[in-house]
């Protein structure tokens, strides 16, 4: 008996072609939209805080690094308060790309079911739910982040303490991060993938689907198992796909951008200020089209991929299906 999850591998091909083509611009750039919140968004830039060479006493040598004690009692409040601004924000805005990308998984799952793009529309009816998986990954991550942050630091600490560190000890906690960083992966990969599914289906909190969920999930467990290593096997195939295409992509753009930059190195020995602008808007303009670009490559990728585990969870659970018209309609 061929399993469900090997079946659909080729039907969620089948699924995002047919919603997808023939290619409509605004439902494309709409799916983007949503893509550029489902794709970890949350590249923050890292902020670095030196102090300055000047001494004000004796203790330490000339070229000596400052120790972290020295540095941390070297900022003065008003220092200090920048520094927390600083965290707050990045906090904020974490915390703002988190719930709005949690709110965006339940817009693409309508979007899918009723092959119907409506930001608005499905955004009003589903943001209450998306507020229940935003409080869901935020638990999960922090006690991820407690445990496998913990193991980590009370290995090293030793190391702070003048104690005795063991490399034994670090490889353990090590092991113990890494174990819980995947199982928390696949706890919050299954949620996304399955779970908010049946919160739609049913209507349902996260709680309530993952019990509704679990009896489908344990009773046919050699489904999601090969599932999830196929899932793993058409991500990486998937990203090397996407990697080879955008390169291509940014060379493309690259050509005509090279030659407004060459223009602008010019202008560089007639003005500073304009050939600086110049140079200025030729980098901006590469990068906001590099990024438009990616989100375009992802439309399918991400369509595909949720295709296909719409397609298991509705041959598992027929309850749960939400794209059975689309099953039948390929499977004919």
């Amino acid at each position: 008996m061929t399993l469900y999850a090997l079946e659909n591998v080729d039907d969620a091909i089948g699924a995002t072609r047919s919603f997808l083509w023939p290619f409509d611009l605004g439902r494309w750039l709409k799916l983007a939209f949503v893509v550029f919140f489902l794709g970890g968004t949350g590249a923050v830039n890292p902020f670095q805080f030196g102090g300055g060479t000047s001494s004000t006493g004796s203790s330490g040598e000339p070229g000596q690094l400052p120790s972290y004690s020295e540095i941390v009692n070297a900022l003065t409040p008003t220092e200090w308060a920048i520094v927390g601004a600083i965290v707050g924000a990045i906090l904020l805005l974490g915390l703002i790309l988190g719930f709005i990308g949690a709110v965006m998984e339940f817009v693409f799952v309508e979007s899918l079911r009723r092959e119907r793009v409506s930001i608005r529309e499905y955004w009003g009816a589903r943001w209450r739910q998306g507020v229940r998986l935003f409080g869901f990954r935020l638990v999960v991550g922090l006690l991820s982040l407690a445990v496998a942050g913990g193991a980590i630091v009370a290995a090293l600490w030793p190391l702070f303490a003048g104690g005795q560190f063991s490399i034994p000890v670090l490889l353990l906690a090590i092991g113990v991060a890494l174990v819980v960083a995947m199982g928390s992966g696949l706890l919050t990969g299954f949620t996304t993938q399955f779970v908010v599914p049946v919160m739609v289906a049913e209507d349902r909190t996260v709680l309530g689907a993952w019990k509704r969920f679990w009896p489908t999930m344990t009773g046919q467990w050699k489904e999601y198992l090969a599932y999830a290593v196929l899932r793993i096997v058409l991500s990486i195939a998937v990203g090397i796909l996407v990697g080879v295409v955008t390169m291509i992509g940014v060379v493309v753009l690259a050509i005509p951008l090279v030659m407004v930059g060459i223009a602008g190195g010019v202008l560089l020995s007639v003005s500073d200020i304009v050939g600086g602008a110049v140079l200025l808007f030729v980098a901006a303009l590469f990068f906001v089209a590099v990024i438009f670009l990616s989100l375009l490559v992802a439309v399918p990728i991400q369509t595909y991929l949720r295709y296909y585990a719409l397609l298991v969870l509705g041959d598992t659970e027929e309850a749960f299906d939400l794209v059975a018209e689309r099953r039948r309609a390929i499977r004919e």
